[in-house]
């Protein structure tokens, strides 16, 4: 039961469903599609028509039933849901292989994420570029975040140092970050975080073959 004045909480599973929703709205107003019935969107979700109707209800009444969704209208409404509406600079945090893939990843700014500032404490690449963003000293990130007004940051760098570059961007202001380091970061309350480990990922592929072999 919803206590008047209190919005339901969101799971980050319903959250990732908008996301995949959207990126199917879009495709699909590509191929000149103007209605879409929850099936159909279902099936190219991979999911089922009553999560879709549950999924959107959480956020109001997006379609007539029998009628289906308006895509242009449907995509709208799930852009601004996701704060999808304005740009958000980024920051980025490790000036190494992993970093320099990020920040040549071209579907960032497609979808509104712009990468404002590097940050790394390797003296030979302080003062650099990549694509025309300037690698700075972690210790000055605070000066930066604010010159840039960036909200979010990305951590692409070794998991000893994970938890120090955390607490230097959060004293900035961050309070969103998508951690790729293998470590866990110890967050405060304010704190929104996202782990993203590409190895536990391989693992549980190669688990998936090797176990379907004995």
């Amino acid at each position: 039961m919803t206590v008047k004045g209190m919005e339901p909480r969101i799971s980050d599973y319903t959250v990732r469903r908008l996301s995949i929703y959207y990126r199917i709205l879009e495709e699909i107003e590509r191929n000149g599609i103007e209605v879409v019935s929850s099936a159909a969107l279902a099936e190219y979700a991979g999911t089922n028509s009553a999560q879709i109707r549950k999924d959107l209800s959480y956020f109001g009444n997006f379609g007539k039933r029998g009628r289906g969704y308006r895509v242009s209208v449907l995509k709208s409404e799930i852009k601004s849901i996701l704060g999808l509406q304005r740009k958000w600079k980024v920051v980025l945090a490790g000036a190494g292989n992993l970093g320099h893939a990020l920040n040549s990843y071209k579907d960032f700014a497609r979808h509104g994420f712009e990468i404002v500032a590097i940050f790394d404490s390797d003296p030979g690449k302080i003062g650099g570029t990549w694509d025309g963003v300037a690698i700075h000293d972690i210790r000055d990130c605070q000066m930066i975040i604010e010159r840039t007004g960036a909200e979010l940051a990305i951590l692409a760098i070794p998991g000893p140092s994970a938890q120090g570059a955390f607490e230097s961007l959060r004293a900035g202001g961050i309070r969103a970050f998508l951690n790729f380091a293998p470590r866990k970061i110890e967050i405060d309350p304010q704190v929104h975080l996202r782990n993203v480990d590409i190895t536990i990922e391989l693992e549980g592929l190669t688990y998936a073959l090797h176990s379907s072999r004995t």
